[in-house]
């Protein structure tokens, strides 16, 4: 076995893998960052050029560890110097001649669900929503207030900074080909020879089934599916328009009974108002009008339909890890002690990336984790092989 042996080696270095190796480091532990890729492949899911950060969700559970994430997102904005979240709030909205039940709507749960929590958050009205946000068409709006749009790019590269800094080995363009247990220390087995480490962490998205039938013993598979959105626009508005869709007037916004979701614009750093639409094949919704990205702006959002559209090309068009039971997969290995794996991100889970990180460095090194994670662990799956 080679000499050198880290106290962790993170597989997947995408954002979940890098904030994980940055906790570790945090630690003092002499991390080993390995993806078969680069960082900042178009390919992976948390390649992109922005990302919503909200609370808004009808799960507490999922309301609360997002905003948890949040304060983990504001400290790593301060230690980095860099501009990275946009807190313009997030706007749900809904129109009773596309959901005729309003109380039923996304809009409202979410609502109620913050209200719970003590978040903040506000509620407009046709005519409120008309007077604080004209760009819309619809009668009612729930606005998650502490909530915005995440600038990706220094994400990327305030992560790559922090690690390099701190002597993280940063493998790319490296396949993993067997992982096992072998003289107390997990052995992983590369094209580029192998690597030893107390402790392992698998951050690796659709990869995670692959991996997982690489490592020695292991029965485990994960019920994950890629899917992606239906379609991704930009909306280039006329010059003289743009500065209504700019943060300080438009929030992240959407509209998710129907499919839609929308960030505002970023001169000189986003081509418009990007617009999406997305039904996860796993969510039971009702058909209604609003079929499409244009759909919406004809029925919602008349102050578009003067822009230009244009489709997303490269970002935003990777493909998301869909779970069996929709909730994200989180949690030891079976089998092989001081592993751990995180997957199952839905699409939705780039706000989550610092208390992912944290929470997986927490399990491998100390066994047990702040947040109750149990609802989330991957041996709910170890008894039904994924199809």
């Amino acid at each position: 076995m080679t000499d050198t042996v880290y106290d962790l080696a993170v597989v997947g270095a995408g954002v979940m893998g890098q904030f994980t190796a940055d906790f570790a480091r945090r630690r003092g532990a002499k991390v080993l960052l390995l993806d078969q890729w680069r960082i900042g492949d178009p390919r992976a899911a948390s390649f992109s050029l922005t990302r919503s950060i909200r609370n808004d969700y009808m799960d507490p559970v999922y309301a609360r560890l997002a905003f948890e994430a949040r304060q983990l997102w504001l400290d790593f904005q301060r230690q980095t110097g860099e501009s990275i979240l946009i807190e313009c709030g997030c706007l749900n909205l809904a129109k009773a001649s596309v959901t005729p039940a309003l109380s039923e709507t996304y809009a409202e749960r979410s609502y109620r669900v913050l209200e719970g929590l003590h978040l903040k958050t506000q509620a407009f009205d046709r005519e409120g929503l008309e007077a604080r946000f004209p760009q819309f068409d619809a009668d009612l709006g729930r606005l998650d207030v502490e909530a915005g749009v995440m600038r990706v790019t220094p994400v990327v590269s305030a992560l790559r900074a922090r690690l390099q800094e701190a002597s993280v080995l940063i493998e790319e363009n490296t396949a993993v080909q067997r992982i096992s247990r072998r003289g107390g220390l997990i052995a992983i087995d590369t094209a580029a020879g192998e690597r030893a480490a107390e402790r392992l962490v698998i951050t690796s998205g659709l990869g995670s089934n692959d991996l997982l039938s690489r490592i020695e013993g292991c029965d485990l598979r994960l019920p994950l599916r890629p899917d992606r959105p239906n379609e991704t626009k930009y909306l280039i508005p006329p010059a003289g328009k743009r500065a209504m869709f700019a943060p300080d007037r438009l929030p992240v916004f959407a509209y998710l009974d129907v499919g839609i979701y929308g960030h505002p614009f970023i001169e000189g750093e986003t081509p418009g108002v990007k617009i999406g639409y997305y039904n996860p094949p796993d969510l039971n919704a009702r058909p209604t009008s609003i079929t499409s990205v244009q759909g919406f702006i004809d029925e919602c959002m008349p102050a578009l339909r003067d822009a230009r559209m244009v489709d997303v090309q490269n970002a935003d068009q990777c493909s998301y890890d869909l779970v069996a039971d929709d909730d994200f997969i989180l949690g030891a290995i079976p089998g092989l002690p001081g592993a751990a794996v995180g997957a199952g991100w839905r699409g939705t889970g780039y706000k989550f990336a610092p208390l992912i990180g944290r929470t997986l460095t927490e399990l491998v090194f100390e066994g047990t984790t702040v947040e109750d994670i149990s609802r989330f662990a991957p041996s709910r799956f170890e008894v039904s092989r994924a199809r």
